[in-house]
C-alpha cells in the first residue's frame, strides 16, 4: 500500500505549484484523502481533505482562497493546486489518507506518502 506525493519543487514567491498523490496496491475510493505539511523545526500541519466522492472539502485557515484540493476521476488520485505561494509556504508536503469522516488531525490517518518537498524563494 503506497501513497507516492509529488510535484515538488522551487518556485518564486507569487508562484503556483501543483502536487499530486497517486495510491497504489489498494483503492482509496472510500476514503478521505487529505494534505499536510511539515517545515524544518515545526510541527506537522493540516492542510486540506476532501471526502471519498470529492464533493466535500475541509481548509486551514492558513491557505483558504490560496490552496484547493481535489480528487481525479477514479478516486485515487488527489491534488494540491497552490496559488500565490509565499516563502513561509516552504515544507515537505504529505499526502494522508483514512476512513470516515474528513477530519484535521494527523494521527487520525492511516496511511501516508512519502512527502514532496516545497521551496518558495523569496
Amino acid at each position: 500500500v503506497q501513497l507516492q506525493a509529488s510535484g515538488g519543487g522551487l518556485v518564486q514567491a507569487g508562484g503556483s505549484l501543483r502536487l499530486s498523490c497517486a495510491a497504489s496496491g489498494r483503492t482509496f475510493s472510500t476514503h478521505v484523502m487529505a494534505w499536510f505539511r511539515q517545515a524544518p523545526g515545526k510541527e506537522r500541519e493540516f492542510l486540506a481533505a476532501v471526502s471519498w466522492s470529492g464533493s466535500n472539502t475541509y481548509y486551514a485557515d492558513s491557505v483558504k482562497g490560496r490552496f484547493s484540493i481535489s480528487r481525479g476521476n477514479a478516486k485515487n488520485t488527489v491534488y494540491l493546486q497552490m496559488i500565490v505561494l509565499k516563502p513561509e509556504d516552504t515544507a515537505v508536503y504529505y499526502c494522508a489518507a483514512k476512513y470516515g469522516l474528513i477530519d484535521r488531525e494527523s494521527y487520525q490517518y492511516d496511511y501516508w506518502g512519502q512527502g514532496t518537498l516545497v521551496t518558495v524563494s523569496s
